[in-house]
């Protein structure tokens, strides 16, 4: 069992804190820690005391550090909270608990991922059992909460491939490593054709940068193959729970054979037919987000290096594609909150890789992510089975021309016939605004043309939050009297909703 500040890191993480001379430091803590918070506090203000002791021996006196617990994240509690740590004019932030090392902006992180309890000898027997019966290298990764033992488990499955397979052969394994406890801001930087790009000066593994290869990264993790070799012939061994983090790796590589390893039972788990099927969805709701005429853009971080660029690059993608494009800041999106727009037939999630899927079958339009609609609203786009969960990997290096969209109608599989896109000619061509003819084109897309004929062409729907409204029966309160004197009070009804006083004497 590991011991409280060994699990939490009570040392590194004073050490990091006074070596950089920070005195306002922000605490995250996600939801199921927060019960330690107190005791994590306590401890690391002790620690920090004896190492100013030590130093004001020698430099004289020195300040006193503020530590501030974070809760409540306004995003995902995986990224790290800039937004609030700037709250209280932070100049680090200590994160804890599951994260995804998404790049920040403005303020370094120190990452904590906690020590989960793990048999290193139960892992590595059902490592080599299960390496034994394919004939494919195996690729090990692991949630970030097992990173303390992955030494462990490596020589425990060099013992383990001896047993099996004897001292003449051994079963050869790939272990992913951690790709950094520490996130420094990205900064932008220009790239050898002179285009901006986004560079991070996160310390990366020694050995996956002297190793050659391919070299991957994903969830926090990296790990480098032969040139000659592809992702796809490795069978992949997760270390870990079924959360956000094996979801990413499931989808991202879903042409690889993939099994689990579940630490707190023991046991190993083949059957991922449930992930596999998500994917099947993602491509119905790519289809159906290209049937839609209004887009709201959904800000899900406000900390994750790149996130404007990735807005405005999405924001150009839905005028190209001749739809009306809004963008909506709310926090964490759920079905009440996104009910209030129902004039957008789709949303774009913009936020980290480990949070952007999802499960929108509760909402009233579903919620997609960047890489979909990239393939929904570029014309002649193909799905090929690769899938980008980060939105880091889709930032245009630079801005793409605007070429004119073509102005054909497209095939709908959802409706069974062929879909004319209005904004597709309007955004071809600047408006002409002394044309006589604008609101008879406005109420002409309004209407909506159907016929039995499945080979007709159908008329999109309001291709705007105003024509949208118009075409409501219900737009709110109107006030049609605009005399300006004013009008006499009316006595209203008086009592309960259940029995007015009227009501009551009428009995």
């Amino acid at each position: 069992m590991v011991d409280f500040e060994s699990n939490y890191e009570i040392d590194r993480v004073a050490n990091f804190i006074h070596s950089r001379n920070f005195t306002r430091v922000a605490l995250q803590f996600p939801d199921e820690l927060l019960k330690d918070s107190t005791r994590a506090v306590s401890a690391l203000r002790e620690k920090l005391r004896s190492l100013r002791r030590s130093c004001s021996e020698v430099n004289g006196d020195v300040k006193d550090i503020g530590l501030y617990v974070m809760a409540d994240t306004t995003y995902g509690s995986c990224c790290v909270d800039e937004v609030g740590a700037s709250h209280i004019n932070a100049e680090c932030v200590i994160h804890y608990g599951h994260t995804c090392l998404s790049p920040t902006t403005k303020l370094p992180a120190l990452c904590v991922f906690g020590k989960s309890s793990i048999t290193a000898s139960n892992c590595a027997k059902s490592l080599c059992n299960y390496a034994s019966t394919i004939h494919k290298p195996i690729l090990v990764l692991f949630g970030l909460e097992y990173a303390h033992a992955l030494q462990d488990i490596k020589e425990a499955s060099v013992v383990e491939s001896a047993n099996l397979c004897g001292t003449t052969s051994r079963l050869e394994f790939n272990f992913a490593d951690v790709l950094c406890s520490v996130i420094n801001p990205t900064v932008n930087s220009k790239t050898s054709d002179g285009n901006e790009g986004l560079v991070s000066s996160s310390t990366a593994v020694e050995g996956c940068e002297k190793a050659g290869g391919t070299r991957y990264e994903i969830g926090g993790l990296t790990w480098n193959i032969p040139d000659d070799c592809k992702i796809d012939d490795y069978a992949l061994f997760w270390i870990g729970s079924d959360g956000p983090a094996f979801a990413n790796v499931v989808l991202t590589f879903n042409g690889c054979e993939i099994v689990r390893y579940d630490a707190t039972e023991d046991r190993l788990l083949t059957d991922f037919s449930q992930q596999k099927r998500i994917l099947k969805r993602r491509y119905y709701l790519v289809e159906k987000a290209k049937d839609a005429a209004i887009v709201g853009i959904l800000v899900g971080t406000l900390g994750v290096a790149g996130y404007l660029s990735m807005i405005h690059q999405m924001k150009e993608l839905i005028t190209r594609a001749g739809k009306k494009a809004y963008t909506l800041v709310m926090g964490k999106p759920n079905p009440a909150k996104l009910a209030n727009f129902p004039e957008c037939d789709v949303f774009i999630y913009v936020s980290c890789a480990q949070t952007a899927l999802l499960d929108s079958k509760e909402f009233l339009a579903p919620v997609i992510t960047p890489f979909e609609a990239m393939l929904a609203f570029n014309r002649g786009s193909q799905w090929t089975g690769e899938y980008v969960m980060a939105f880091q990997d889709l930032i245009a290096p630079c801005p793409t021309e605007v070429k004119n969209p073509s102005k054909e109608a497209r095939f709908s599989f959802l409706h069974g016939g062929y879909v004319e896109d209005f904004d597709v000619q309007e955004n071809g061509q600047e408006e002409d605004k002394e044309s006589p003819l604008p609101l008879a084109n406005v109420m002409e897309k309004v209407l909506q043309v159907r016929d039995k004929d499945p080979r007709s062409l159908i008329k999109s729907t309001p291709n705007s939050g105003a024509e949208f409204l118009a075409s409501r029966s219900y737009q709110g309160l109107d006030i049609n009297d605009y005399s300006p004197s004013p009008e006499p009070f009316f006595i209203g009804r008086t009592g309960r909703a259940s029995g007015y006083n009227d009501e009551k004497s009428e009995k």
